[in-house]
């Protein structure tokens, strides 16, 4: 083999090295353009995976930020409603504890509306029913009792018919009834600061040693038929907006 033939063999290897170079790195090019573009896809999905959560979280925020708001507004409107019953209720209240002051009085339109006739001593008996009513819870043999200076007039003159209707009733002897002519209970409202303490009427008996009250004044007496009626009260004015 001459140095020709030896040159042109080496030519064609060396072509053929270069060719099998080429495809090869032809081959790693392709390879490597498919791994990235698979690599870019997933790494797209990844980002549209998170911000698709990201967009998910953010409206159920949305979605319970709202609910928050309605129950609150839901929750102050209820509140608004039930403090506008309570109002027209304390209202009601107030009108029946200026009412009050009129029982002393013998006014003649609440006298109508008690169906109760026209007397001047309507206060008066109603005094003694009071007094009476006390000792039969009592059934203490003396007791003292007190009531609005104004009224201690009415308070003696009925004090002897009072324990013998008691002593009637409970069949006992007549008991031992001490006014206390050194505290009264306080005035009526209208001689009265109207923030401060008054007594419409009535009467507090105790027994001799204090440990045992009963307070028959007109407020009191109010105030206990209010809360029991309270319900009832509700039920009339506000049915219909519970409904």
């Amino acid at each position: 083999m001459n140095d020709a033939d030896v040159s042109k063999q080496i030519q064609q290897m060396v072509r053929f090295i270069r060719q099998e170079a080429e495809e090869k790195a032809n081959e790693i090019s392709v390879s490597a353009e498919e791994e990235f573009n698979i690599e870019k896809l997933q790494l797209v999905e990844a980002e549209k995976k998170k911000i698709r959560q990201e967009y998910e979280k953010k409206e159920k925020q949305v979605e319970v930020r709202k609910k928050i708001e309605y129950s609150m507004q839901l929750n102050a409107s209820r509140i608004k409603v039930l403090q506008a019953q309570d109002d027209l209720v304390n209202e009601m209240r107030e009108e029946a504890v200026k009412s009050l002051q009129n029982v002393s009085k013998g006014h003649h339109h609440l006298l109508e509306f008690l169906h109760i006739g026209h007397h001047k001593n309507f206060y008066q008996h109603l005094v003694k029913e009071l007094i009476v009513q006390s000792l039969l819870r009592l059934k203490e043999p003396a007791v003292l009792l007190r009531c609005r200076k104004e009224d201690k007039d009415h308070v003696e003159e009925v004090l002897e018919s009072a324990k013998n209707e008691y002593a009637g009733k409970a069949n006992v002897a007549p008991p031992e009834i001490f006014v206390d002519e050194n505290v009264y209970l306080p005035p009526g409202p209208e001689h009265h600061h109207s923030h401060g303490l008054f007594c419409s009427g009535g009467v507090v008996l105790a027994s001799k040693d204090g440990k045992i009250v009963c307070e028959n004044t007109l407020d009191a007496r109010l105030e206990v038929v209010f809360r029991k009626k309270l319900p009832e009260i509700r039920k009339l004015l506000f049915s219909q907006v519970a409904a």
